[in-house]
């Protein structure tokens, strides 16, 4: 353990860069996965046939190995940068979609109902009523994507995308456990820092 606080205070300046890019990796990443996420899932919501097809491919997507899927992309988008946000972008939209669907799906059919009898538009239903009360649902899957994606995030350096996750496949190829160690508890400390802000938003965003 103390070669390993050696290695970390030796490493700093590599620690804060790596970490850098996998912080932005991973809000490039979630960003489209919101904008993504939140829109499918009111989509089907108003579609409900349609439901079922996209929450399964949205499954389907989850179970494939992180290094297959990254594989898959490397054609379509190359080594690089591209190719690690879109496979995490991938990975975070199930509990996004699903949550956003949920929480729009259960809002009390009467109140819908009574605005709707006030003479409001669809649009300004979604806009004041639908989100605003579905937001403590949708925020609670975001909270998840970006816990799992900061976590999921360490598999992108495979690709040459960056992130803490260099130090991990550097530490294998060369059989440093130091190295591998290293990496593990920066992304760990990454997701509760992340999980823990992501709570206080959640927080203040269910407040009532």
């Amino acid at each position: 353990m103390v070669g390993f606080w050696e290695l970390a205070i030796a490493r700093s300046d590599k620690v804060l860069e790596l970490a850098g890019e996998h912080v932005m990796i991973v809000l490039v990443a979630v960003a489209a996965a919101i904008a993504l996420g939140v829109a499918f899932g009111i989509i089907i919501s108003y579609y409900r046939a349609a439901a079922g097809p996209v929450l399964y491919l949205c499954q389907v997507v989850m179970t494939v190995p992180s290094l297959a899927l990254l594989g898959l992309l490397l054609p379509l988008f190359g080594i690089g940068f591209k190719t690690g946000v879109v496979a995490l972008i991938l990975y975070a939209l199930l509990p996004i979609v699903r949550n956003t669907y949920t929480g729009v799906r259960e809002i009390d059919p009467a109140i819908i109902e009574a605005a709707r009898g006030m003479g409001m538009r669809e649009a300004t239903i979604l806009r004041r009523i639908k989100l605003p009360l579905a937001r403590g649902v949708i925020m609670a899957g975001v909270r998840t994507a970006v816990v799992m994606t900061v976590g999921i995030a360490a598999i992108a350096s495979f690709v040459g995308a960056g992130g803490l996750g260099e130090f991990i496949f550097r530490g294998i190829s060369q059989w440093n456990l130091g190295l591998v160690l290293l990496g593990a508890v920066c992304v760990s400390v990454l997701a509760i820092a992340a999980d823990l802000l992501l709570k206080w938003v959640e927080d203040r965003f269910t407040v009532s």
